[in-house]
């Protein structure tokens, strides 16, 4: 069974629950045929922006990031890995995609899974997969085509 480490980092308003958080986590690892652990990590801007400049050389605060986990697999752990995600910029693209806040979040904390389970979107096959695969997970959960809008 999944065991995922919520850690809340900021004092941001309207957050989802943790249940929630969790739930979106364990639809994505089912979808994606993968169990383990990882950690989810709601941070605030300025702590995704070191990130992002650190590990992506990019300048800016983003949605989402994964690290998946780079344990030698003879270890036999389950180690998915870690999303670090920041709740400013989701709460901001919600409003400015006239998006539900909850299914924004949905939508951001399957994406960062989807991620760990080698998951990517560096050319337009992988994007196509990986989108398609986001849209039928969050469809099980009563949420619309994020990429339609």
């Amino acid at each position: 069974m999944a065991n995922i480490d919520v850690q809340i980092a900021c004092a941001a308003d309207a957050l989802p629950s943790e249940d929630q958080l969790q739930h979106w986590c364990k639809t994505a690892l089912k979808a994606a045929g993968r169990d383990g652990a990882l950690a989810l990590r709601i941070s605030d801007a300025k702590e995704i922006q070191t990130l992002n400049q650190q590990y992506r050389n990019k300048n800016n605060s983003t949605n989402v990031l994964s690290f998946p986990s780079d344990l030698p697999a003879e270890l036999g752990l389950d180690e998915l890995g870690d999303i670090i995600m920041c709740a400013e910029v989701i709460a901001r693209e919600a409003v400015e995609q006239n998006k539900n806040a909850d299914d924004h979040w949905a939508h951001m904390v399957i994406h960062g899974t989807l991620h760990l389970c080698g998951y990517d979107h560096i050319d337009d096959k992988e994007a196509e997969e990986m989108e398609a695969l986001e849209t039928q997970i969050l469809a099980t959960l009563g949420i619309n085509n994020p990429y339609l809008a």
